[in-house]
């Protein structure tokens, strides 16, 4: 303000107006003086829906000509038309494509397109219908290296047909699928799968990395049963995100929280995290308890996985600069228990 100019008057000539009313002077002065600022950015929250979000489940099958297969999907689709980013996921031995849901229908409110996917050979077809005595030997059975192959090529053959349905016209997902956005995640033997697919070397065999996926989340990681982690892990060029607990144990395989724990230093630096959820099980990132299971499930388990997760998918598909500042700073801590574990590199 010019020397001389005081008061109302100063204000009205600053502001370019002539007012008389001595109370909207006294708006103006705060509007167009110091108390003017901008409204603060709304502060980055993982697990906020947006208003009026909402979400749809369609069921539909792929089929892989060339192998003569057929894959069951269910599509989480959020609300609105536009093309959105795609997230897949591949269940565990045992499972089904309506495992896990809770995963499924928080990304889908979130903007993603959820796609899990049901593994014929390694689904609940195992042990449906088998008396108990005899559910755990099918089980066992169904770990196999067939279906590892099975499954690895599932993935790429569910990529091929989502491509295909977004250019249908009158297909569900027409004009709906972000592909050049794709993020694969899956638990236990889906993690097995996840691996594989997002950059995972394998001793004496054929690498089966999609270079269309461009970020995962592997929930129960586990290491090669050949060779060493550094030789398997070393290589993988995209995000990763590693989710287990200090008893993510398995009844079937070797698989053992040491050798979950070993695949996060054996990753190359840069987009790189690991949770490790303080007496969480293996069923933690699943929809409820698995027989076997010791300790109660403890729900600020799936907080914290929807959380961590919602924020690396807005980070690495999305590139939200706000999530990533959540993700790579004290967000993490925000959603987690004292004794759980969270690292980045």
């Amino acid at each position: 303000m010019p020397p001389g100019e005081k008061g109302a008057e100063g204000v009205k000539r600053v502001c370019g107006i002539g007012l008389r009313a001595a109370g909207l002077v006294c708006a103006l002065a705060v509007l167009c003086g110091r108390g003017l600022s901008a409204p603060a950015a709304p502060e980055y929250d993982p697990l906020a829906l947006r208003a009026g979000a909402e979400t749809r489940t369609v069921d539909l099958t792929a089929h892989d000509n060339a192998r003569q297969r057929d894959i069951p999907l269910r599509v989480y689709l959020p609300s609105g038309k536009d093309g959105s980013p795609v997230v897949l996921f591949s269940h565990g031995l045992g499972g089904t494509r309506e495992g896990s849901s809770f995963l499924g229908k928080h990304w889908s409110a979130r903007g993603y397109v959820a796609v899990f996917l049901q593994h014929p050979g390694s689904d609940d077809a195992v042990w449906r219908g088998r008396p108990r005595a005899r559910r755990l030997a099918a089980m066992t059975r169904a770990a196999s290296g067939r279906n590892f192959l099975l499954r690895v090529q599932d993935v790429r053959a569910v990529l091929d047909q989502l491509a295909a349905w977004d250019k249908a016209a009158t297909h569900p997902l027409a004009g709906r699928l972000d592909l050049a956005r794709v993020g694969m995640s899956g638990h236990s033997f889906g993690a097995v799968t996840t691996q594989a697919v997002s950059g995972q070397a394998f001793l004496g065999a054929p690498r089966f990395t999609d270079a269309r996926i461009k970020a995962a989340i592997v929930f129960s990681p586990g290491s090669p049963r050949r060779g060493d982690p550094k030789s398997a892990f070393s290589a993988v060029k995209i995000p990763w995100m590693l989710m287990t607990g200090t008893r993510d144990t398995a009844p079937i395989g070797d698989a053992d929280v040491a050798s979950r724990l070993a695949v996060f230093p054996a990753l190359p630096p840069g987009g790189k995290y690991e949770l490790v959820l303080w007496e969480a099980e293996h069923s933690a990132f699943t929809d409820r308890a698995l027989p076997g299971d010791r300790v109660r499930r403890n729900p600020d388990h799936h907080r914290a996985i929807l959380a961590l997760s919602t924020a690396f998918w807005d980070a690495t598909l999305r590139q939200n600069a706000a999530a990533r500042v959540w993700l790579q700073g004290a967000g993490p801590r925000s959603v987690l228990e004292e004794k759980d574990r969270w690292r980045k590199k």
